[in-house]
């Protein structure tokens, strides 16, 4: 934890407690150049100092507006969100509680203190059908899930405020941290053919893979910024999931033989998902100097942080 001080801009996370989130504290605590409030609905699963934690509901309208109307906050990073999308589709109520009416709260409390807005969005809110992939800024949106919906609103509420906003799209991210459960397609890739089993990956959809680091490291480039508008913060790589499956194998030195390619037709899951998206990155790498690490280096991050954490 830290004590306020007054000559850095304040800068205040939502969703401090999830990967992403995780990520942005970390890093805007080793950078110094803002005042970090880190929040979250529950107790603080962040480690080591530098920051203040804050608990907020922001599905609390009252809550919302007590904290952002106290802190005051100069740049808000909106992180937070009910991201699984099979989860987002059985169970519309609490996505909508989660992706829209929690980004009006915050939304309307930001306006209020003038803070600037970062906003977190997903490929999630195209069709994926388009031959479009990969996408641009200007790309024109068409959701296909409950969960792109609830995040096209969102993104909805926050380009018709009043508020200095910037709308950071991301791809499929990965990453580990302390006390998340959720896993990724490297972690599962390596644990399953470590036990020696076989696996059906798929090879008909395409996603730009975006390390957890690098979007947390973008969202931060459009803070120090201040830069408005959208942009496409991704991997640079357009692979399908078989593509990331065996990059993990090679990296691990495990069996690839146990690889088995497939379609999307082999599974069958609550929500659809989008079939070719990634993300044309070149207007984050020329205005913000945005540079993603390439997958094969992610793994290599990831590998690093598996040892950490069992040491």
């Amino acid at each position: 934890m830290s004590t306020p001080n007054p000559s850095k801009p304040k800068i205040l996370i939502t969703g401090a407690n999830g990967l992403l989130g995780q990520k942005l504290v970390d890093q805007l605590v080793t950078q110094g150049n803002f005042e970090v409030i880190a929040t979250g609905r529950g107790p603080s699963r962040l480690s080591g100092e530098g920051f203040h934690y804050q608990v907020m509901d922001i599905e609390n309208k009252s809550d919302v507006e007590s904290v952002i109307g106290n802190l005051k906050p100069d740049v808000l990073i909106h992180g937070a969100a009910m991201t699984h999308v099979d989860e987002c589709e059985l169970n519309q109520e609490a996505c909508f509680r989660a992706n829209v009416t929690a980004t009006r709260y915050l939304v309307s409390a930001a306006e209020k203190v003038k803070a600037h807005f970062i906003f977190v969005s997903t490929d999630f809110i195209f069709s994926g059908e388009d031959g479009m992939n990969p996408y641009d800024e200007n790309a024109s949106p068409d959701p296909v899930n409950y969960y792109g919906l609830t995040k096209l609103e969102g993104e909805e509420l926050v380009k018709n405020s009043s508020l200095s906003w910037a709308i950071a799209r991301t791809v499929l991210v990965y990453g580990i941290a302390p006390g998340l459960s959720r896993s990724n397609i490297i972690l599962w890739v390596k644990s399953s053919l470590e036990q020696g089993k076989e696996i059906q990956v798929v090879d008909d959809q395409v996603r730009t893979p975006t390390l957890a680091e690098d979007l947390a490291a973008g969202c931060i480039l459009i803070a120090e910024k201040h830069a408005t508008g959208i942009f496409n913060i991704s991997g640079g790589e357009l692979l399908t999931p078989y593509d990331m499956a065996i990059q993990t194998a090679d990296f691990f030195g495990l069996d690839k033989s146990l690889i088995n390619r497939t379609d999307s037709t082999r599974f069958t899951q609550p929500a659809k998902r989008p079939m070719k998206t990634g993300f044309i990155i070149d207007k984050a790498r020329k205005q913000l100097g945005f540079e993603p690490k390439t997958f094969q280096a992610g793994i290599g991050i990831l590998a690093k942080q598996i040892i950490l954490a069992r040491s």
